[in-house]
C-alpha cells in the first residue's frame, strides 16, 4: 500500500524515542511524520501549529452555524439613507 506523507520531515519511532525534542527541533515548527515499518502510524504537531489547527477548526464550525441559521432567516430590506 502507498501511503501519503502530508509533512517534510518523517521520524521513526525509535528516533523519537532516542530524541523526541531533537526530533521536533529538526522539524523547524512543522509536523513529523512518526513511522512505524515506513508506514506513517501517526504525526507529531509542535503547539504553535496545534493551536493554529485548533483555530482552523473553530472557524469551520462556525462557518457552519451561520450556514444553517442563514437559510432560516428572515431579512428585513433596509435603506441606509433611513437609518
Amino acid at each position: 500500500m502507498v501511503y501519503r506523507i502530508l509533512t517534510n520531515t518523517v521520524a521513526s519511532i525509535t528516533e523519537l524515542k532516542k530524541n523526541p525534542m531533537g526530533t521536533m527541533a529538526n522539524a523547524e515548527g512543522e509536523a513529523v511524520a512518526i513511522l512505524n515499518h515506513n508506514e506513517p502510524a501517526f504525526y507529531c504537531v509542535p503547539p504553535e501549529l496545534f493551536a493554529y489547527f485548533q483555530e482552523l477548526l473553530e472557524d469551520a464550525e462556525l462557518n457552519d452555524i451561520v450556514d444553517k441559521r442563514k437559510h432560516n432567516a428572515k431579512f428585513v430590506k433596509v435603506d441606509i439613507n433611513e437609518l
